[in-house]
């Protein structure tokens, strides 16, 4: 009689498929060991496709159009009050702040997320109330700063939730369209 056990474990997983459990939604492998006439054979089947776990889906970025001009004006309004004296009305920096425009500022978050630059930003500005503004403040000043760094206004504010701007890169450079 054949007798099949099936175990559940990611790829590249170092752990046994009964301990690991892997983030970020890594597609697992099913891994059947089937016993049969005192030999055991071993079969590897893809439960969802690799290709997620080798290219990149799809990501947003900075060139997506994602906070609204509204936006940007309440958001101006709030960093003028805000982060001016420190940061200057031009946002090019000050004495003790870096500058929130140009190369220098984009060179710093290129190839990171704007959930990090919004995460940053909520937890040590203002410098002197450190996390004192509320996340739909943060939202508008950031919707400003990237207005101000030339991308694109969208129809949709900037979301105010972390992990959904985890999703979305800072790019410095437009990328070419891939259709």
């Amino acid at each position: 009689m054949e007798d099949s056990r099936i175990s559940w474990m990611p790829p590249f997983c170092p752990a046994d498929a009964v301990s690991c459990s892997c983030p970020r939604g890594i597609p697992a492998i099913a891994v059947i060991y089937i016993v049969s006439d005192m030999r055991a054979s071993l079969a590897v089947v893809a439960i969802a496709g690799l290709a997620g776990v080798a290219a990149p889906q799809n990501q947003r970025s900075v060139w997506d159009g994602i906070f609204s001009a509204e936006q940007a004006k309440r958001g101006q309004a709030r960093y003028n009050e805000q982060c001016a004296s420190c940061h200057g009305d031009t946002l090019a920096g000050g004495e003790s702040a870096p500058p929130l425009t140009g190369a220098e500022f984009l060179s710093n978050w290129n190839g990171l997320t704007v959930g990090d630059l919004f995460d940053r930003t909520r937890s040590t500005m203002p410098q002197s109330r450190p996390g004192s503004l509320s996340r739909e403040a943060n939202a508008e000043i950031l919707a400003y700063v990237l207005s101000m760094n030339q991308f694109p206004a969208g129809k949709a504010d900037l979301p105010q939730a972390s992990e959904v701007l985890k999703e979305i890169k800072v790019e410095a450079s437009k990328p070419e369209r891939k259709d």
